[in-house]
């Protein structure tokens, strides 16, 4: 790979994670945000929004040599602006330069389009939106939770990610009324970033007194999921699992029972296609509007407002769910085709996660059988191809043996259980899913379900 020489004012392509490179600048880091260790990198303020991070020097390119090549490869609207503010700040560059001095100007002329990167003053703020910010930069700020992600189309089932979210958690709530129900581990990080962004919510919950810290922060209270849906024109739900999902839309004083002609609920459950199917259909029936979105993360990550939303079904709801996805998750993708389409991914998403976190806890156990150090194993699993904030954070609530939930044992039991019979019933073999399972099913045996997903560590040591 060749060496990229880079200094302070370059103009720069960006990488970070799998979102796609992007416009920015190499600034001066604030004096209190130091450099990471052991890494050589350099700290770049993206165009297009407000936002900065340090960048490893092998995920930046020069921005003229590779602009028509990313120009190509990437598209959307937020992109495209980016690129103009790119364009508008090399001309006010340029026009500085020249007033510097005129002779300099003349030799420039005959130069290469990436000459005036060199050149630009760094504290000219115009071409990045915002300005100029009283608030401190911050390192641990994802850009993740900023970009436009537009995907091809692949097959029947294509992917296109939501608006950013609004820069620096500034969005503009809907005026729809917003009601919610389920307060567990996903849904109480979910109402609460809701009403930090201003959104006006009615919740509900099985257990009456969870409701009562949100109405502390300005909730209000439904008595019935019946009446919560009566009241509001988005309704979504966060529960446990399909039976639990059923019983809210079908039970006494269900959801169905409060469904009128344009009512819009979202079902946020990690379930079944199958249950997704009937939920729609008995919404719909009713002249309901319904979205599926499940979520993939945590509780931490839930009370981050980091989640990743999935959804499918009405795409117009999709759309009037805008400020609330923005408000509690980092990135949202609406899957084109039927209801039920998320239901699947989501149930892949967690087989792979809930079998990668079996394979960590069996890795862990056998360094331990053979006498080897189960940290030394942690810190070089952390510097291979598989280093993670998963990995880090699921191998130390381990090796302290904190197993407090963040994603309940038993939940990612139930995802496992239910994408094995999906792919049985398509004929499709899971036997790496199959033996996990197993593996969950024992910890539940030792009761560990209703601790962390981690506690399928201690399926073998018992």
């Amino acid at each position: 790979m060749a060496t990229v020489h880079l200094r302070i004012g370059d103009l720069v392509w960006g990488k970070l994670g799998r979102y796609p490179p992007w416009p920015g600048k190499v600034v001066s880091p604030p004096k209190d945000l130091k450099k990471p260790r052991g890494k050589k990198c350099f700290f770049v303020k993206f165009f297009g929004t407000e936002d900065h991070a340090w960048i490893k020097v092998e995920q930046l390119k020069p921005y003229h040599p590779h602009k028509e090549e990313m120009i190509k490869i990437n598209k959307g609207k937020r992109f495209q602006q980016a690129v103009d503010a790119v364009e508008e700040y090399l001309k006010k560059a340029k026009g500085k330069d020249q007033t510097h001095s005129d002779d300099k100007s003349k030799s420039d002329k005959g130069r290469k389009a990436a000459k005036p990167m060199k050149i630009i003053e760094e504290d000219d703020e115009d071409a990045f939106k915002g300005g100029s910010s009283d608030k401190p930069a911050s390192s641990m700020e994802p850009i993740t939770k900023r970009l436009k992600i537009i995907e091809e189309d692949t097959g029947s089932t294509s992917i296109q990610a939501a608006d950013s979210t609004a820069i620096n958690g500034s969005i503009t709530p809907t005026d729809k009324r917003i009601g919610f129900l389920g307060l567990g581990l996903m849904g109480s990080g979910v109402v609460s970033n809701l009403l930090k962004m201003g959104h006006v919510v009615t919740v509900w919950n099985r257990t009456a007194e969870k409701c009562d810290l949100f109405i502390q922060e300005g909730a209000r209270l439904g008595r019935t999921p019946a009446e919560v849906v009566s009241m509001c024109d988005i309704t979504f739900s966060c529960v446990s699992d399909p039976k639990a999902a059923r019983d809210l839309v079908l039970g006494p004083s269900g959801v169905l029972q409060g469904i009128r002609p344009g009512k819009c609920y979202v079902e946020m459950s990690t379930v079944d296609p199958e249950t997704i199917t009937e939920l729609a259909q008995v919404i719909t029936s009713r002249g309901g509007r319904f979205l599926e979105a499940p979520v993939s993360g945590s509780q931490q990550l839930s009370n981050d407002g980091m989640l990743v939303i999935v959804a499918a079904g009405d795409r117009s709801v999709y759309e009037d769910c805008s400020s609330c996805f923005q408000a509690m998750g980092k990135t949202s993708f609406f899957i084109a085709g039927e209801a039920g389409n998320a239901a699947r991914m989501m149930l892949i998403l967690n087989m792979v996660q809930g079998s990668f976190m079996a394979t960590i806890a069996e890795g862990l156990t056998l360094a331990q059988a053979t006498g080897q150090s189960q940290q030394t194993f942690l810190d070089i699993l952390c510097q291979g191809q598989m280093a993670s904030t998963f990995v880090d954070q699921k191998c130390q609530n381990i090796l302290q043996g904190n197993f407090k939930p963040d994603y309940y044992l038993k939940h990612i039991q139930k995802d496992l259980r239910l994408a094995i019979s999906m792919g049985d019933s398509v004929n499709h073999p899971t036997p790496m899913a199959a033996a996990a399972n197993e593996v969950y099913k024992r910890a539940k045996a030792l009761d560990q379900s209703d601790n962390d997903m981690s506690a399928v560590y201690r399926a073998y040591i018992h």
